[in-house]
């Protein structure tokens, strides 16, 4: 029998629960603050935006969190997802180390977003809303947001960053194909929006100000949120509970999990199940160096948005007014992370690494050129660490065991490779300076350090 490339399981091996690493963080977790008074947040300062369901969720202490039947008969269309083995980029790297990727691609939306878009759309039509607000950088959530909003029924409106919007005019196209509405942020539609019009290539910060703003003044609106949020790395965790499986048909331990990490939604969906398991194996982050968020970030309470609507968050931050250049990696232009990510990289239980955009680039085609797949431009970041990872494999001559992250595909970002292929790309990279405007735009808040 030839060797395996593709390790599959079956419809009924989907999860049935959701892991939930809250309780498992080292020390107490930290909780958000209201951005009117500067206390600890409850449901009362959520309920506006997010049905009970989820704030449920958000704030459960409880191990495991079951899987509703009608979100896991949707996640049939898609999951479980593939796990490879990725002989020819072995051979390609001449490495003795054994690569494997979970490829999220195969959701009807091109990534892994589908797998909380899902479950949030769900929880809100059960609570009787009828439509959904929400903001998008490369374009993957709000597709995956208008995807899941077909399925039980509800309107969705999309504030995509303006230079994804730009960019990626087939995503628009995607979500607008699926009945949503799209506007390109900032926009005059909103008075977040109007506020920022000196940004033109717009921010996550900026789009989720309008999005919270749009849905905070319609009762029948709720705010629907892509990453960072407890309940949406929640959701995400049935992709490592797959790759868990998976491995062992392939009979093997990764020594190393990597994923990219924006606000920290798949990096969480891969690595978390296997920091529940008491797996001892290193876990690497890898972002970019336009936006360093976990690499050069300030650990601290800061907003989730750009204009000060959200709460405070407890996490690694290059301030809430930081506009990142607009690298094509749209889906990493966040100026924070999640604060479980984050919990876990402050604890020294995560390791963080940023690269320019021509390296990650570069691992990307290496990669399309050897396994076929044309990854999106956010995870091409993880390729980049597997490459790094593989070659040290190589020079200390050990069999060492790669599993990444492949959370989507980048067939709506050929413009990216075109500029890439043409020579044009340049490498921002997040200087001194903004690093220490980002100290003073801080908010006052309780000291985390």
């Amino acid at each position: 029998m030839p060797p395996t490339t593709k390790f599959l399981l079956g419809e009924d091996q989907i999860p049935t629960h959701w892991v939930n690493l809250l309780p498992d963080l080292p020390g107490p977790p930290l909780p958000p603050l209201s951005p009117a008074t500067g206390e600890p947040a409850g449901p009362d300062d959520l309920t506006p935006i997010f049905p009970m369901g989820l704030i449920g969720q958000e704030v459960s202490m409880e191990p495991e969190i079951p899987i509703p039947d009608p979100v896991r008969d949707a996640y049939r269309l898609w999951r479980p997802t593939p796990l490879y083995r990725a002989r020819r980029l072995e051979q390609a790297l001449d490495t003795p180390a054994r690569i494997f990727y979970k490829y999220e691609g195969v959701s009807p939306s091109g990534s892994h977003k589908s797998n909380t878009a899902v479950p949030q759309a769900y929880e809100n039509a059960q609570a009787g809303i009828k439509k959904l607000a929400t903001e998008t950088g490369a374009g993957q959530w709000g597709s995956a947001l208008a995807f899941a909003c077909t399925l039980f029924g509800l309107e969705c409106e999309v504030f995509m960053v303006g230079s994804s919007y730009d960019q990626k005019p087939y995503r628009r196209s995607m979500m607008e194909t699926w009945g949503a509405s799209v506007h390109r942020s900032p926009s005059d539609r909103t008075e977040a929006g109007r506020s920022q019009a000196s940004h033109p290539t717009g921010s996550l910060g900026i789009a989720i100000s309008e999005a919270v703003e749009v849905a905070a003044q319609d009762p029948e609106c709720n705010y629907s949120l892509g990453s960072v949020l407890n309940h949406v790395l929640l959701h995400q965790t049935v992709i490592g509970q797959e790759a868990i499986a998976q491995l062992a048909m392939a009979e093997a331990e990764p020594d190393v999990v990597i994923g990219c990490v924006g606000g920290g939604s798949n990096f969480a969906g891969l690595v978390f199940p296997f920091l529940r398991a008491g797996s001892k194996t290193r876990i690497l982050a890898a972002e970019p160096a336009a936006c360093p968020t976990l690499t050069r970030g300030v650990y601290g309470y800061d907003f989730g948005d750009t204009v000060g609507m959200t709460p405070l968050m407890p996490m690694y931050t290059l301030g809430h007014d930081f506009v990142p250049p607009p690298v094509h990696a749209g889906g990493l232009r966040y100026h924070g992370d999640a604060p479980m990510v984050c919990g876990l990289v402050k604890a020294g239980r995560i390791e963080a690494r940023a690269y320019k955009q021509n390296e990650t680039f570069d691992a990307a085609v290496r990669f399309a050129r050897s396994e076929g797949i044309i990854p999106a431009p956010e995870p091409a970041h993880a390729i980049r660490a597997v490459m790094e990872e593989a070659e040290a494999a190589r020079e200390a001559g050990e069999e060492r065991t790669i599993l990444f992250g492949l959370c989507g595909h980048g067939n709506f970002d050929l413009a990216a490779y075109d500029a890439y292929l043409a020579g044009d790309l340049e490498d921002p990279e997040f200087s001194e300076e903004e690093l220490q405007a980002a100290l003073a735009g801080l908010p006052e808040a309780p000291s985390i350090a």
